[in-house]
């Protein structure tokens, strides 16, 4: 029997009996004990959905029942036969038909049943799937949503039923004071009667009187009504209620659309999914089902109703009266934020699933619908995230054009307000969506996938190519050229930079790309970055100038393999640059961490994560900050609102440095602060560090353990182990002329025991490659530990070296393991100290006097270096990747300058900080930016060519080329800051936007010439070659990825003036037709450029996108989200998606063409001479075909 259910005995036999009789299936089977593999042979009846067993066919009573409703029954196969006999009896066994019914209860066994006939075993199988109510149970699912559904409509419907009663009561008041009134002037008009039948008949002349008098005043009426009614639609409270109702009409029109998505994620997938979920072999479970799609058939539903809603207010127009809608909508659009909040996960669940080979076919199947009109499943779940700021826009737009009087007025106000409440709320759980649909992206082109990908806290940072120098023996440089073509097909590699990792992939002539299978996933954790070659290796010597200084080195040490380096090529300097400045930052983030836990765990009594969280500062609200519940690649909410000096206070916080907030402030900072006060700030931090970190922080991190002081270095064998670390900690490693080879300096203490030994890695400046073999390397069992040495025994090291750092303790010697340590009274080396003497020994091989010994162990020092550090840090990202601010303000220039001098000057710089100090400087002091592209002025300066090229003497190859490199000269030139404070949609744009404002004007240019050099052609024959050439030079333009010139050719052909022209457009052939109609749509606005924007995810750099549709979002958000909240903190949520926009810019600003220069056909391009202006352009289209008489 199964437990736990009660049964009325007789009752029971009753229906034993009843099966016996009348069941729907009867017979023997077998049923497997529960105690042992034993099978006693059973008679079972099959009564609805109650089984019975019994001894016998003839027995009378049951010997047990199970209940079947929500079972499942499935086949199982044959137990193996261990036991020696007879092989008839084995065959025998093995014939027979075994299957198992699963219970759906908790606890509850299966129930293991054969039979002697796959037939009869069929039959079982089927009667009982019928007896489980499986159907049944899906439909009363299904029919409980429905009831659901209902009760909501119903309980809406008494609302605005008991709306409709109260008003009627109030009407029938009306209609019974109207009926009084009227029964009082009944009565009196009966009184004056007599008076009026005595009067006599009128004059006829009167009445002609009368009459004209009745006329005049009729026509003075009319006339006064119409100059009334006039004036009323000139005014402005008309012109206001005619935008009214456009954005009503425009709101249905988008309301009707998002119903329609949601009609085909639900019954597209949705439903066919779940469909898939109850199959025999399903390719997805019910749990993943719910897990992806979570309520968006609720969602629907709740549109469905107010879209019908709002087609019935349409009816009643022009009275449209929103409010009340709103007010239905509110209390439910609370599903939004258990679907926002689902939504990361969703996205989870959906790659995982996607792993699945019968899965990923199936939603392929089903984004194949023509329905879907190309888009995937991962699009169709981002459009709900979307709508709650879409009615915010809506509504405020609507009291934008309601006057304050207006009787829906304040119900309006409510909803706005309500929606941005609720938007708020939702802003956490949307921050992380464009980054996890960035990754999915690049996880989904690449063939083998990425697992890596699939990690939340991964956060895209930038992508491009780069060109890999391959390797021969002993980690040489093969002798290559730069220029080889060899080289740039082969040896082009598609990269991508995540915050903990890099990818380096091929791509195939389809566009799928191929991780590398040795170095195509590279841990930043075990890769050590250095940005020049060495000039003590004699092949490093040549590729410098064999190579341009366009090369850098990353040697990866992974702990599992043998050492290796990877050499890369970027295509300029300056984007050189930008990758050594992200890689570094990425690298510093991880390697920063990792170094002030080791300290602060060794110093103090409480860890860095408990730290942070015993820091309120870092993530409780206060009046002059406010967070989100997103964490950043630290591990620390993001913050959402603050005040400037908590910025600055988060910029310069010592514990760590989040590379998404560093980017986003130096991108932003110029709204909320100046560049002034930003370096005023590093200068203070650089001068008086120990104001970087709050009062209560500090007294954590020197709240030192008592086992800290004092205590020897332990072996290797300690149970506690350290972490480990591959190279110097922040700062990347720069190459110089250093006689000194590298060498390796390990540290091992008793840490806590989920932290490995601190090896910490030095590379010297000459230091090759080759020295990370592993011949070159120690054995994995030993390491080089730091000793103590006696004053004394520093020889001649007492005289410093003028190019070594008087504060790095002399007193340190290098022994080799199982060498005899030096006997000293000092005390032992603790990790707290690690920090500076590792980095001290960064660029030399033995470290140089220092006076005092006990410095080793100052936490005082510590925290000055690591200020620097943070200092030098934040100065390499703004000067690397933000040079356009000190090119247009000197004073900020030698303001840095001085400071960095200033750094120079401090007695206790080491080595390291000295070299990454002089690259700083080096960098800012260089007037030429080795800027190899082109610039306006050189363009301006190729109009003065000889001679130009004619149209018909140019191939749409060469067209195409130098459109696409105009305009991404002219892309390119936009400094960043012009994309702030949407300076081009003000009076002054000109003076506040030039670069934006050029640009607009060279796509109108663009866009002219096409139309004009169709238009001079007086033959129809002319005119459709002409036509069928632009379209062949703008599908050019999309596969050199240039979309602006695609947009340029095809919104010249869909002028008037060209698009009228029926005859002409009669002689293009049909394949130019269709090639027009797919390039329009991939530049379609429809959808806010949706089509683009999945385009431009799926291609590398260089590319020039529509600038249009950035600033479209850039407006999108200015327009809909303040810079300031009213308590006056910067909203640095906003800052944040300002900064993700102007990131995606410049990653396609960065990535130049590798384009000749063809000054003739720059000249043609530019010939302002061939343009025919808009006006002459129709009259020229009238002449060449004049319209047909109507």
């Amino acid at each position: 029997m199964q437990k736990s259910v009660r049964y009325n005995e007789g009752h029971a036999l009753y229906l034993a009996f009843l099966a016996r009789k009348e069941g729907t299936k009867r017979g023997f089977l077998s049923k497997k004990a529960a105690e042992a593999s034993r099978w006693h042979e059973k008679w079972f009846a099959l009564y609805q959905n109650v089984l019975f067993y019994f001894e016998g066919e003839q027995s009378g009573r049951p010997a047990g029942m199970y209940l079947l409703e929500g079972c499942s029954c499935e086949r199982t196969p044959a137990p193996p036969r261990t036991g020696a006999g007879p092989a008839g009896a084995r065959d025998a066994l093995d014939k027979q038909y075994y299957f198992t019914v699963l219970f759906g209860h908790e606890g509850q066994k299966p129930l293991e049943l054969r039979c002697e006939e796959e037939q009869a075993g069929k039959e079982w199988m089927e009667a009982i799937h019928q007896a489980s109510y499986a159907d049944i149970l899906i439909e009363r699912e299904v029919l409980m949503q429905k009831y659901i559904h209902l009760v909501q409509i119903v309980e809406t419907e008494k609302i605005a039923a008991n709306q409709l009663r109260h008003q009627l009561e109030d009407q029938d008041t009306e209609i019974e004071r109207l009926k009084s009134e009227i029964v009082a002037l009944n009565k009196t008009k009966e009184r004056m009667r007599p008076y009026h039948s005595h009067q006599e008949d009128e004059d006829p002349d009167i009445k002609k009187i009368k009459k004209v008098q009745s006329f005049m005043r009729g026509w003075l009426c009319r006339r006064k009504w119409k100059t009334i009614v006039q004036d009323y639609i000139c005014s402005p409270h008309a012109e206001s209620m005619r935008k009214r109702n456009q954005i009503v009409f425009t709101m249905v029109e988008a309301e009707t659309e998002y119903v329609h998505q949601l009609y085909i994620l639900v019954n597209g997938f949705l439903r066919p999914l779940r469909m898939a979920a109850s199959s025999k072999k399903p390719p997805i479970s019910h749990d993943d089902v719910s897990s992806i799609f979570l309520n968006s058939e609720t969602i629907m539903f709740l549109h469905e109703i107010f879209h019908q809603g709002l087609k019935a207010r349409l009816a009643n127009w022009p009275t449209l009266v929103l409010a009340d809608l709103f007010d239905i909508l509110l209390p439910m659009l609370n599903i939004y934020q258990e679907f926002v909040r689902n939504h990361q996960y969703s996205l989870q669940v959906l790659a995982n699933c996607k792993q699945n080979r019968d899965f990923d076919k199936l939603l392929k199947q089903y984004e194949a619908n023509p329905a879907c009109e190309g888009r995937m499943l991962e699009t169709f779940l981002t459009y709900p995230m979307f709508q709650i700021p879409r009615y915010i826009i809506t509504l405020h737009e609507l009291l934008a054009h309601t006057p304050h009087e207006h009787v829906e007025r304040k119900s309006l106000e409510f909803a706005k307000s309500k929606l941005e409440e609720l938007s708020r709320i939702m802003h956490d759980e949307v921050s992380d969506t464009e980054n996890i649909r960035k990754n999915l992206a690049i996880e989904r082109m690449i063939v083998e996938g990425c697992d890596i990908l699939l990690d939340t806290s991964q956060t895209f940072i930038r992508q491009g190519s780069l060109i890999q120098v391959p390797s021969v023996e002993r980690g040489k440089l093969s002798k290559v050229r730069l220029g080889s073509l060899s080289l740039k097909k082969e040896g082009e590699r598609q990269c991508f930079l995540f915050t903990k990792h890099f990818l380096i992939c091929t791509r195939s002539s389809g566009g799928k790309l191929h991780l590398l299978k040795t170095g195509g996933v590279l841990s930043l954790i075990e890769c050590t970055l250095i940005e020049e070659p060495d000039a003590s290796d004699d092949d490093s010597k040549g590729s410098g100038h064999m190579f341009g200084h366009l090369d850098f080195k990353i040697v990866v040490e992974p702990p599992d393999a043998a050492p290796f380096t990877v050499v890369l090529l970027a295509p300029s300097r300056q984007e050189k640059a930008a990758w050594m400045s992200d890689i570094s930052q990425c690298v510093d983030n991880i390697r920063c961490n990792g170094l002030m836990t080791i300290v602060f765990e060794e110093n103090s009594k409480v860890t860095v994560p408990h730290m942070i969280k015993s820091d309120a500062r870092l993530h409780k609200d206060d009046t002059d900050i406010c967070f989100s519940k997103t964490l950043n690649s630290c591990k620390v909410p993001q913050i959402r609102y603050a005040s400037v000096e908590r910025l600055l206070e988060r910029l310069t916080d010592l514990r760590f440095l989040s590379i998404d907030f560093l980017n986003t402030f130096l991108h932003t900072y110029r709204i909320f602060t100046t560049a002034a006060v930003v370096l005023a700030k590093l200068s203070d931090i650089y001068k008086r560090p120990f104001t970087s970190i709050p009062v209560r922080s500090l007294e954590l991190f020197f709240a030192a353990s008592p086992n800290n002081r004092g205590e020897h270095m332990v072996d290797g064998k300690s149970p506690r182990l350290c972490r480990k670390f591959s190279s110097p900690p922040p700062l990347a490693v720069s190459r110089t002329s250093s006689p000194v080879r590298a060498r390796k300096l390990s540290l091992t203490s008793s840490l806590n025991s989920r932290i490995g030994a601190l090896d910490l890695t030095t590379s010297s400046s000459s230091s090759s490659p080759t020295s990370h073999s592993p011949t070159a390397s120690p054995p994995p069992h030993t390491a080089a530990v730091l000793d103590s040495a006696p004053a004394d025994r520093a020889g001649d090291s007492t005289e410093l070296s003028p190019c070594r750092s008087p504060s790095t303790p002399r007193h340190l010697r290098y022994r080799q393991p199982g060498g005899q340590a030096a006997d000293s009274p000092h005390c032992s080396v603790s990790p707290a100290s690690a920090f500076a003497i590792a980095t001290a020994a960064a660029g030399h091989g033995s470290p140089p006097g220092f006076n005092n010994t006990e410095r080793t162990c100052d936490k005082e020092f510590i925290i000055r270096r690591t200020a620097t550090n943070r200092v030098l840090n934040v100065l390499r990202h703004w000067v690397s990747k933000h040079a356009q601010d000190f090119e247009l303000n000197n004073e900020l220039k030698m303001n840095v300058l001085n400071l960095l001098e200033e750094v120079l000057r401090d007695p206790d710089l080491l080595p390291q900080e000295r070299k990454a100090t002089a690259n700083i400087l080096r960098a800012l002091s260089q007037d030429d930016q080795d800027d190899i592209h082109l610039k306006l002025e050189d363009i301006i300066q190729m109009t003065d060519c000889p001679k130009a090229e004619c149209f018909e003497t140019l191939s749409a190859m060469e067209l195409a080329e130098q459109i696409t490199l105009l305009d991404h000269v002219v892309f390119r030139s936009i400094p960043y800051e012009e994309f702030l404070g949407q300076g081009w949609m003000k009076l002054d744009k000109n003076e506040r936007t030039p670069y934006i404002m050029k640009t607009s004007q060279h796509f109108n240019e663009m866009s002219n010439l096409v139309a004009s050099q169709i238009m001079n052609y007086a033959d129809i024959s002319s005119r459709a070659n002409a036509i069928e050439k632009w379209v062949a030079v703008a599908d050019i333009c999309r596969c050199l990825h240039n979309y602006n010139g695609v947009l340029e050719i095809t919104a010249a052909l869909n002028r008037s003036a060209i698009y009228r022209l029926k005859k002409t457009w009669a002689k293009v052939s049909k394949q130019t037709k269709a090639l027009m109609e797919k390039l329009q749509k991939t530049v379609s606005s429809e959808g806010r450029f949706k089509n683009l924007r999945e385009t431009l995810k799926n291609c590398n750099p260089p590319a020039v996108p529509y600038l249009g549709m950035y600033l479209t979002d850039l407006a999108f958000i200015e327009e809909g989200t303040p810079n300031f909240t009213e308590e006056g903190l910067v909203n640095f949520s906003k800052m944040r998606m300002i900064s993700h926009i102007i990131r995606e810019i410049r990653q396609f600003q960065q990535t130049a063409y590798r384009i000749d220069q063809q000054p003739k056909v720059i000249q043609y391009l530019l010939d302002k001479a061939l343009i025919i202006d808009e006006d002459t352009l129709y009259e020229l289209s009238l002449k060449i075909e004049p319209r047909l008489p109507a």
